[in-house]
């Protein structure tokens, strides 16, 4: 039997697409791919013997190593990158027919720390260009359902409590702009290159490429090139902004995942039944209620928004307790942080794009528990209405007819209200009409339309067309 961890534990991330870009395998691909980038910069400054990157490229394949030996290795001294170092070499001597001195191309005048925060900032670059795609794949699904639900009516909630008519298609709107809103931040982030050598000074690397033509900074620059990495103008071991501000983006993000869920959750509740997720074989069973549909997208992705804060403060505790140029188990502790919020974001956002897609929308639930409320839900735009057509006392008077509604039973309020507003205001003030039109809930959605629609217009580049959602 395999030993590892497949993510028995974390269901919301336990994906192989999950896994083969943020795994240990995923981290030593990139920690490989950064030492053969160095070699092949080097080789080309004219700094170790021609032909020494190909050697190293050649080399540098993941499945020449032991990804558990590596990481059990890695206790003594600290991290993957010294263990694994090590055998890198050994692959490069073995390989190096030619005894050009391919060795030299090896790491020569970085440091741990440069290999592993580049290396850190690759797995993130390539986990993002996935997750990005995820998120807007669910925007374009959103962005339908705004489009068709656009005159749905449903109730808008404040506090657990029904406030005002809105539309459903204004509430995909919201989601719409929590998403792109996010994953715009998060898409804007510059994922940096490091480059400092063994204490952050270049020294090493100033030592190298004296005479050269060369410099560390021209070096660090072309291997951040060849990475797809930004260029870091410094090295930034000991600053931390670049982490954290990139956790930030990912919390921020699945913290967008999590509205839309928390939503769900409620909205899919049967005694509400205003949405459902998408039915797949399997998918909400229970161990023991045959009967049970659990919405087990919306949980899932539920989880990521309750787990994400946390890490995300684990990087700030880190960055700020980077002590001396290089920190005794801060930086240690950002690796897990750091990857763990890349699986939960990639993992909820392949999730949520499944959800929105095949979601089930029940525009006549929506319709039922509008008329829950009934007219009550237009005292605001009644008050704004009638109230000057009362006198100075308008809004008492009309309070009172509220306070005396809401003594009757649900079943009687509709018809007590109806009948108390109509006695209050004469109708030579305001004709039956003119009153049914002010109890009509589509005459009160504002600017719900046209603010799904800026909504929709600021963020083009998450619109697109999809296949949308299904009607209940």
């Amino acid at each position: 039997m395999t030993s590892g961890d497949f993510g028995l534990l974390s269901p919301v991330s336990a994906s192989p697409s999950v896994a083969a870009l943020t795994g240990d395998r995923a981290v030593m691909t990139a920690i490989l791919d950064v030492e053969a980038s160095w070699a092949a910069v080097l080789e080309e400054a004219g700094l170790v013997p021609a032909g020494s990157a190909a050697v190293v490229a050649e080399a540098a394949h993941v499945d020449f190593y032991d990804v558990a030996s590596v990481a059990e290795r890695a206790q003594g001294g600290g991290n993957p990158v010294i263990p694994l170092l090590g055998d890198l070499r050994a692959r490069v001597r073995e390989l190096d027919a030619s005894g050009i001195g391919a060795t030299k191309a090896v790491h020569t005048s970085l440091t741990s720390q440069d290999v592993l925060d580049s290396a850190l900032m690759l797995l993130a670059s390539r986990t993002v260009s996935e997750l990005l795609l995820e998120a807007k794949r669910t925007t374009t699904a959103l962005a339908t359902l705004v489009e068709q639900h656009a005159d749905t009516l449903c109730v808008g909630r404040s506090l657990t409590q029904h406030a005002l008519p809105y539309t459903f298609g204004l509430k995909a709107a919201q989601w719409f702009q929590g998403v792109t809103a996010a994953a715009s931040r998060v898409e804007s982030l510059d994922l940096p290159v490091q480059f400092g050598g063994a204490g952050g000074t270049l020294a090493s690397g100033t030592k190298l490429t004296a005479g050269s033509g060369s410099t560390p900074f021209t070096l660090a620059d072309s291997l951040a090139a060849r990475l797809g990495l930004a260029p870091a103008h410094a090295p930034w071991h000991t600053n931390r902004i670049a982490v954290t501000a990139f956790g930030d983006g990912l919390a921020a993000l699945i913290d967008s995942f999590g509205k839309i869920a928390a939503d769900l959750l409620f909205l899919s509740r049967p005694e509400v039944g205003e949405l459902g997720e998408p039915l797949a074989a399997g998918r909400g069973v229970s161990s023991a209620m045959p009967q049970k549909q659990n919405p087990v997208l919306s949980v899932l992705i539920r989880s990521a928004a309750l787990q994400a804060p946390g890490l995300a403060a684990q990087l700030h505790l880190a960055a700020a307790t980077f002590n001396d140029e290089r920190p005794d188990g801060a930086w240690h502790s950002e690796w897990p942080a750091l990857r763990q919020l890349l699986a939960l974001a990639l993992g909820a956002a392949g999730h949520l794009r499944e959800l929105t897609e095949g979601l089930r929308v029940f525009p006549d639930a929506m319709r039922r528990n509008l008329e829950i409320s009934g007219p009550l839900l237009l005292s605001e735009g009644v008050s704004a209405a009638v109230a000057p057509l009362l006198g100075e006392d308008g809004k008492q008077k009309l309070q009172g007819v509220v306070d005396e509604t809401l003594k009757a039973p649900a079943a009687e309020q509709r018809r007590i209200y109806t009948k108390l507003l109509r006695e209050a205001v004469p109708a030579d003030k305001l004709p039956d009409a003119e009153l049914d039109a002010l109890l009509d809930p589509a005459s009160y959605l504002g600017e719900a339309a046209e603010i799904s629609r800026r909504i929709l217009a600021a963020y083009p580049d998450y619109a697109g067309t999809s296949k949308g959602a299904t009607r209940g």
